[in-house]
């Protein structure tokens, strides 16, 4: 069972990044998906997420209108794709799967209810 992250790289203010998630061992369409970052510094904190099937879609307020979630059952894949990027998304992403159906918007980000976690992909923003 592993999830891979890919997608991450440098690019200035402004640009996009489309970062995918890569399930292997397990077939995502049982299982919500989140995206995760973490800033030099600063705690893991909850980016977007995507509900069993495709089903409901979150973002943290910081990202809303810039960042899309969106699956590909047939590939097994997650995509993040973020656009109008900002030197303070600057971080490490993860993705990480949560075979829990009830989260919703209160509870998306609670880190314990995910229970595979994929390594992380950097990606910094340039002012």
């Amino acid at each position: 069972v592993q999830l891979q992250a890919s997608g991450g790289g440098l690019v200035q203010a402004g640009g996009s990044l489309r970062l995918s998630c890569a399930a292997s061992g397990f077939a995502l369409d049982y299982y919500a998906l989140g995206w995760f970052r973490q800033a030099p510094g600063k705690e893991r904190e909850g980016v977007s997420y995507i509900g069993v099937g495709g089903g409901a879609t979150y973002y943290a307020d910081s990202v809303k209108g810039r960042f899309t979630i969106s699956g590909d059952n047939a590939g097994n894949t997650v995509y993040l794709q973020m656009d109008s990027l900002k030197p303070e998304d600057t971080a490490v992403y993860y993705c990480a799967a949560s075979g829990e159906s009830l989260l919703d918007d209160s509870t998306w980000t609670d880190q314990s209810e995910y229970d595979y976690w994929g390594q992380g992909t950097l990606v910094t923003v340039s002012s």
